[in-house]
């Protein structure tokens, strides 16, 4: 537990808790999504912090499902072997022996990184991948020029998702326990895809009818060109700040994913700072609003 919470007065805490009853009442039953990515992932105060968080939710009758990503553990892994990653519009350029590196950095290293974290926070963590329970199915992304539609993008095996199949979630949050999945798919032969974090977050949200989306990042939210937060954001303003560069590169597939999540019935999606301890609670159980929410109209 941090300084800063053991040096709360008692009655503070009852008042805090008090306060935190309405919105236990209101998400009880319900799923929420977390992507976990960014200084969140890095950070070993905020790792613990983020665990303990994800066990309180579980706790209060909340069922929580992470998603992670690990761009800077596979930035790490590739330069040990020599290679520098490539991005093109916020996609990870992955040939064959990418895939290998994010198979094994991903499904391996974060992902039980994780799930250590948040057993040991009490918690009953599962590991997944893509391939477990045939989750999600993907196929090659045709990524096309964002100025010039007919040019389109080779980026290797980087996946679109062709179908996800939730049970396997479903089945270990009827069980008590909390899912950890890596962002893994695989194709019609076998082959293994690489898959946007967020993208996979947000058609997860999707299929199991999730209360929220919560992204966390390495910002305070979205931000405009004088770096001032946009607290909520609909879909003709998203358009009008790709159009004019405000949103690019990395946040482009996580806006996207968030708007889709939005359209298709996921109640709230919050892009948050990872950076804070205990965002996610602030978010969900305060009245306070974090970061920017993202609604369809």
């Amino acid at each position: 537990m941090t300084d800063s919470l053991l040096s709360i007065a008692p009655r503070d805490k009852a008042d805090i808790l008090a306060q935190a009853l309405p919105y236990i009442r209101k998400f009880h039953s319900k799923t929420m999504v977390i992507k976990y990515g960014g200084n969140a992932m890095t950070d070993p105060a905020l790792q613990k912090a983020f665990a303990e968080d994800v066990v309180l939710l579980k706790l209060v009758g909340i069922n929580p499902v992470v998603v992670h990503g690990g761009g800077p553990q596979i930035e790490l892994a590739l330069k040990r072997l020599g290679k520098t990653g490539e991005f093109i519009q916020g996609m990870r350029v992955t040939d064959a022996e990418t895939m290998e590196v994010v198979e094994w950095v991903l499904a391996g290293e974060v992902q039980q990184d994780i799930v250590g974290l948040i057993n040991q926070a009490g918690g009953k963590a599962v590991g997944l991948t893509g391939r477990d329970g045939g989750m999600i199915r993907a196929q090659k992304l045709r990524l096309l020029d964002q100025s010039d539609p007919s040019k389109e993008h080779d980026v290797g095996q980087v996946g679109d998702i062709v179908a996800i199949d939730s049970s396997v979630v479903k089945a270990l949050q009827d069980d008590a326990f909390i899912p950890v999945v890596s962002p893994i798919g695989f194709g019609e032969h076998n082959e293994s895809y690489n898959i946007n974090a967020d993208v996979v977050a947000a058609r997860l949200a999707i299929e199991l009818q999730a209360e929220k989306l919560l992204m966390l990042t390495n910002i305070p939210g979205v931000l405009d060109k004088q770096g001032q937060l946009l607290t909520e954001l609909t879909m003709q303003r998203i358009d009008a700040l790709v159009a004019d560069g405000t949103i690019s590169g990395g946040m482009l597939p996580k806006i996207a994913g968030a708007l889709d999540a939005a359209k298709a019935g996921v109640h709230a999606v919050h892009i948050i700072d990872g950076r804070v301890p205990h965002a996610m609670l602030l978010e969900i159980l305060t009245e306070q609003a974090y970061g920017t929410m993202i609604h369809a109209n």
